[in-house]
C-alpha cells in the first residue's frame, strides 16, 4: 500500500494493521523510504557506482528541508566536492518537485512512487 502523505497516514495504516492482527513492518514502509531511494540513486549516479550497492541514510520527515539525507555516512565512501553534497541533498529534498515538473504541472508526484 501507498499512501499520501505519507508522513500522516503510514502511522495510521500501522495503527489499523496492528488492530487487524496484520502489521508486519517489513511490509509498511516509512516517511524516509520514498526519500532513502532517492537520496541513494543520486549519489550513486554522481559517484558513478552501482545504485545496489549503496547505502545512504535519510532521517527527518519528509517535506523539503525536514529530509535530510547523510551523505557524509553514505557507503561506499566516494570523495565528492562539498558542493556536489550540495546539490544532492536539494536534489534529495527537492525529489518530488523534480517529478511534478517533469509532468509539466499535470499531476503530483504520487503515481511515481510505485
Amino acid at each position: 500500500m501507498i499512501s499520501n502523505p505519507v508522513n500522516s497516514t503510514v502511522p495510521i495504516a500501522a495503527e489499523v494493521f496492528k488492530k487487524a492482527g496484520t502489521y508486519d513492518e517489513k511490509k509498511l514502509f516509512g516517511v524516509t523510504t520514498l526519500d532513502l531511494v532517492r537520496a541513494k540513486t543520486f549519489y550513486a549516479e554522481k559517484a558513478k557506482i552501482k545504485v545496489g550497492d549503496v547505502n545512504v541514510p535519510v532521517v527527518g520527515g519528509h517535506a523539503g528541508i525536514t529530509i535530510l539525507p547523510l551523505f557524509s555516512q553514505a557507503t561506499p565512501k566516494a570523495n565528492l566536492a562539498e558542493g556536489d553534497i550540495k546539490v544532492l541533498t536539494k536534489r534529495t529534498q527537492d525529489g518530488g518537485t523534480e517529478v511534478v515538473e517533469a509532468k509539466t504541472g499535470k499531476g503530483s508526484a504520487t503515481l511515481s512512487m510505485a
